[in-house]
């Protein structure tokens, strides 16, 4: 069983948080879920899951944990328990300020590199190796403060090539559980959609 867990920050009763960098992969997450006709609005502890999918060809759960960000790893106890899971199990994704906007990078393990949701994963489950998929979202323009960054909307500039890589990650996901990890890195990792944009392809 896999499970498929995306990062972000919960949504409050105005949807704060719901168009910003920051929830990249609660829209990864979702563009599966409507892909494969199910939601994910079923509790388990603290973070939310769909019913069990077919995911080339193995089964799969969607994870949206409920906590805020930097708490991600306590919403997944609950979840690795009813499924039996472990970390080995899990491929995460989730957006990275370290790579520019419009590329992608699948990795096997690694440090959290600054991204809170990634040290509370860690912390978690007592080491860093786990699949992840890293979706950029540092744009060409400076950033004057990283935190006020990270909780704003998308940019109306930058919308086309997330959205874009959004749509990549969710391919990822698949080649990751179909092919495994040496092939989606080789297949993703090279991807650069600022260039197929500067071409106008």
């Amino acid at each position: 069983m896999w499970l498929i867990v995306g990062l972000g920050n919960r949504d409050d009763e105005d949807n704060e948080y719901a168009g910003t960098y920051h929830n990249v992969g609660f829209r990864v997450l979702d563009r599966i879920a409507a892909r494969e006709g199910v939601r994910i609005n079923d509790r388990c502890g603290p973070a939310l899951i769909s019913r069990k999918v077919i995911l080339s060809g193995q089964a799969a759960v969607l994870v949206k944990p409920q906590t805020y960000m930097n708490n991600s790893g306590a919403a997944l106890p609950p979840v690795f328990e009813r499924f039996e899971a472990a970390a080995k199990d899990v491929i995460v994704v989730y957006d990275d300020l370290a790579l520019p906007l419009g590329k992608i990078r699948i990795r096997q393990k690694g440090s959290a590199g600054g991204h809170n949701g990634i040290k509370s994963l860690i912390s978690t489950f007592g080491d860093d190796e786990f699949l992840r998929i890293r979706v950029g979202i540092q744009p060409e323009r400076e950033i004057s403060d990283v935190r006020d960054f990270v909780l704003s909307r998308v940019a109306k500039s930058d919308r086309d090539l997330l959205e874009q890589a959004e749509e990549i990650a969710v391919k990822a996901v698949d080649t990751l559980i179909a092919e495994g990890i040496t092939k989606a890195m080789a297949e993703y990792n090279g991807i650069d959609l600022r260039e197929d944009s500067s071409r106008g392809l």
